[in-house]
This record gives structure tokens, sequence and C-alpha cells, in this order.
């Protein structure tokens, strides 16, 4: 069975509790990704905040002509404000199954990946499951 850590996207970027959410715009508008893990003062996984999550937080008219000092004042609240908290995670001895499982089970499009101290290690999302699915569909497409 394939385990978590053959296929788990390493490359996380964690945020505190505390960092305000013009960082968290920051970041999203500079990768390409929906998920920010979110950590304690111990790095330990404490939620998720989802790029979602982050424009329901926002007013709409942030960035526009039409911003007034109200609508750039959201940019000011904190993520444990607005995070998802006490995230379902998986250790890396977890198999594809268990991932599949526990994203359908909770109907969730993360699912952290966490040492034995809860730290986040890696994140696996549905779109590396069906990255995964087509690779095994079509292993070396030769025709592009």
């Amino acid at each position: 069975m394939l385990s978590v850590a053959e296929f788990m996207t390493r490359d996380v970027i964690k945020i505190n509790l505390d960092e305000r959410l013009n960082k968290v715009k920051e970041i999203f508008d500079q990768y390409k990704f929906h998920h920010l893990l979110v950590v304690d003062n111990n790095n330990a996984l404490c939620g998720v905040l989802s790029d979602r999550d982050l424009f329901r937080a926002l007013s709409p008219n942030v960035g526009l002509a039409s911003e007034t000092a109200r609508d750039a004042a959201t940019l000011n609240k904190r993520v444990h404000q607005i995070a998802a908290r006490n995230p379902i995670c998986l250790p890396t001895s977890a198999s594809l199954t268990d991932v599949v499982k526990q994203l359908h089970e909770h109907q969730v499009t993360c699912m952290p990946i966490v040492d034995e101290n809860k730290r986040p290690v890696g994140i696996v999302t549905t779109k590396d499951i069906i990255r995964l699915l087509h690779d095994k569909i079509e292993p070396s497409n030769t025709n592009l």
C-alpha cells in the first residue's frame, strides 16, 4: 500500500495563530496554493486556513479604488479569528486509503501530515490525489 510519505507535499508554509490577515493575503497572492497550516508557539498544528476562509473574512472592496479605512481594517484581523481549529490530521505512516477515507468522511480538501509531536511535515490535497491517480493511469505521456 502506498504510504502518504511517498506522495505528500513536503514544502508547506506554516503561519502562526497571531499573524495578521494582510500577511496571509500576501502569501496566497505569492504562492498558488489554497491552504496554510496554522501552528502554535511550539510549531504544533492547531488549525488550517484556506484561501476561501480568507476571502470570506476580507471586505470585498480591499484593493479596489472604493476601499475605505473600514475595508482595509479587515486585513488587521488575526489568523486565530478565522482559521479552522483542531483539524483532522494523519501521521506519515498513513496510507493513501487512510487519506482518501478521511478526506471523504470529513468533506475536507486537505489533510495535514504530522510527526509524533503533531508538527506539520507535509500536506495532501485533493489535487495531489488526482495527480497521483493521473500518473498511475498515464505513467508517461509521450504524445505531448
